[in-house]
């Protein structure tokens, strides 16, 4: 695994923090997907063998949190919240919207590789639906309109770089 000098050194010192290796799983799993941007193929196996664990005891983990991406997305990152309130307040519609402003379906990167749209659970803010995270932002009642207009404001902020 490729991974930046500063992130070993992150790794190692994280370890310290368990009195039990196997508890630094998540920590660690979370430090390699910040370097890479997400978990490459080798994962499970270079995690377990730093943490003395059979590869299947990690790959579960990665496999049951849906925070850990076992392949690239695009450069920003839209995620629109699926559950009850959002749901009924049009965030399917939402989703469709930011779909069809990319060019893309749930889960893959845009044609430009600029974004990655993808269905999340609770985003926590029910009162607000449909809501949505761009990278680390919170975008409250997110109609079809908003969705449309948060789209181009990214469109114009790509074409600047």
């Amino acid at each position: 695994m490729n991974l930046k000098p500063e992130t070993l050194s992150k790794i190692d010192e994280v370890i310290t923090h368990y009195p039990t290796k196997r508890s630094a799983t998540l920590p660690l799993l979370h430090l390699i997907q910040e370097d890479v941007g997400h978990l490459p193929p080798d994962t499970s196996e270079w995690v377990a063998a730093k943490l003395e664990l059979q590869p299947i005891n990690v790959l579960e983990v990665i496999t049951f949190y849906p925070m850990f991406r076992q392949k690239p997305i695009g450069r920003r990152h839209i995620k629109v919240c699926r559950t009850l309130s959002c749901a009924l307040l049009g965030g399917y519609k939402t989703c469709a919207t930011f779909e069809k402003e990319f060019h893309t379906h749930l889960g893959e990167v845009s044609p430009d590789g600029e974004v990655t749209v993808d269905f999340v659970e609770c985003l926590a803010s029910c009162g607000t639906a449909p809501v949505v995270m761009i990278d680390d932002e919170l975008h409250e009642k997110v109609d079809c309109a908003k969705a449309k207009q948060l789209s181009d404001q990214i469109k114009a902020e790509a074409k600047k770089r």
